[in-house]
């Protein structure tokens, strides 16, 4: 079974990074920014995610002796001393972390989580904080979209079965509910997490029965209450056909397959037909924010939508090219800046801030990336101390505090940056300081 804080959780470069550091007496400390280069198509902005997974494993991260061990046994450490082992053993976080809270709004280029530490421990948990705030943050990214795209109307996360393992279908539903979505289908994401859970039945249950009606008479003798039937297994129009001669009225049917326009068109009007106003009609298969947009544009009578693959995977932009980049060096006293100039990889040096303007009516109106140390008095600083010295400066953050958040973020944003069919610019600008900096260093490095 997977040791969730396992300082194991890392690639071996990292490792093998910290013992050249231990073994040469570089005693260093390093500040390293994570971020993203550059959003993928379409999208105008990212929501972020993942980061109270990320302060959790930086509270617990430890070796136990049998991982030591394993280290030990490998031949890239063969020739490492006993140091290197017995630090290990020893390993926590003594580090400082700045983040922006879940649910913030950020856009490309912009640190999301900021860490200074000993060298050697900065280096080693990168991995995992990598792909913590990737994940959510990709998946939070996603909902956002698909929640925006069913205007109002409730978005259930379905994607365990198709993520990329179990863990990561945890992770994405708490992501999905964190932007906006009213619930998930999996049952441990809502035990952990407090998320709202979904789910009545399956094509299986039906084809289980002799016929269709006895599986819906069944079904509503035990959930009377809360029975979403699957419709279409054989015949969505038949079946509803049939619920409506038999008297055996639903909570809601679900619509998984065929037209789903035309469907729930003729659908609504048939229920409206049987006096059964009040039967809500749930749409999933293969949707995502561009066909939902679609139904909802051509008329469709959908009062909510079950969103799996799309969502989970984020399937048409599964990759945000999350960095760790290290920014700056504290040795003996002395502070040395760090950037990269490599065409289309360059990176700003020094420890960073983002501040975020807003206009007269609260909408955001441009960001500044500036050094951490310049004031910028109009604006709000987005990046908030969560760990001092390897202690968190606060109790973890309730789910609904950063759903919240989330919303209102949403709703600041400028309306052609929220829409889902074309790329719109927000404006994000390094201060003159900062550029100066970066010119200094390129100009010495030449």
């Amino acid at each position: 079974m997977l040791h969730s804080f396992s300082g194991l959780l890392t690639d071996l470069y990292e490792l093998t990074m910290a013992a050249g550091y231990l073994e040469t007496g570089m005693e260093a400390e390093a500040t390293f920014e994570l971020f993203v280069r550059h959003l993928p198509r379409k999208r105008n902005y990212i929501v972020v995610a993942g980061i109270e997974h990320a302060l959790t494993y930086l509270e617990h991260v430890q070796f136990t002796p049998e991982e030591v061990d394993y280290l030990r046994r490998q031949p890239v450490f063969r020739h490492v001393s006993q140091r290197f082992f017995d630090w290990l053993l020893a390993f926590r976080f003594h580090g400082d972390v700045w983040a922006m809270p879940e649910g913030t709004v950020a856009f490309a280029g912009e640190p999301l989580l900021r860490v200074t530490a000993p060298i050697a421990e900065a280096q080693l948990v990168e991995t995992y904080l990598l792909a913590a705030v990737h994940l959510e943050t990709l998946v939070a990214s996603k909902a956002a979209r698909v929640v925006t795209a069913a205007a109002g109307r409730p978005v259930v996360e379905f994607g365990s079965r198709r993520a990329h393992g179990i863990e990561a279908g945890v992770r994405a539903a708490r992501a999905a509910y964190l932007a906006g979505c009213a619930g998930t289908s999996n049952v441990w994401a809502g035990f952990r997490f407090g998320i709202p859970v979904f789910g009545t039945l399956a094509h299986s249950w039906v084809m289980a029965h002799p016929s269709e009606s006895e599986a819906f008479r069944r079904f509503l003798q035990v959930f009377p209450e809360a029975a979403t039937l699957l419709v279409d297994t054989y015949d969505a129009r038949r079946a509803i056909e049939r619920l409506i001669a038999e008297g055996e009225k639903p909570t809601g049917i679900r619509l998984d397959s065929g037209n789903l326009l035309r469907d729930s068109r003729w659908a609504r009007h048939r229920l409206r037909q049987a006096g059964w106003e009040d039967v809500r009609i749930f749409a999933s298969g293969d949707l995502d924010e561009y066909r939902i947009a679609r139904l909802l544009a051509a008329g469709a009578e959908i009062d909510a939508f079950g969103v799996g693959t799309a969502l989970a995977t984020s399937s048409d932009a599964p990759a945000l090219g999350a960095i760790y980049k290290l920014v700056e060096v504290r040795r003996g006293g002395r502070v040395r800046n760090a950037a990269k100039f490599s065409p289309a990889k360059a990176t700003f040096p020094g420890r960073k801030q983002v501040y975020r303007f807003r206009d007269a009516a609260g909408q955001f109106r441009e960001d500044l990336i500036a050094l951490a140390d310049e004031p910028a008095p109009a604006a709000e600083a987005l990046l908030v101390e969560m760990f001092r010295a390897g202690r968190r400066m606060c109790p973890p953050e309730p789910l609904e505090t950063a759903r919240e958040r989330c919303r209102q973020q949403l709703q600041a944003l400028p309306a052609r940056l929220r829409r889902i069919d074309r790329r719109a610019a927000y404006p994000v600008r390094h201060s003159p300081r900062l550029r100066k900096l970066f010119e200094r260093l390129r100009r010495g490095l030449r």
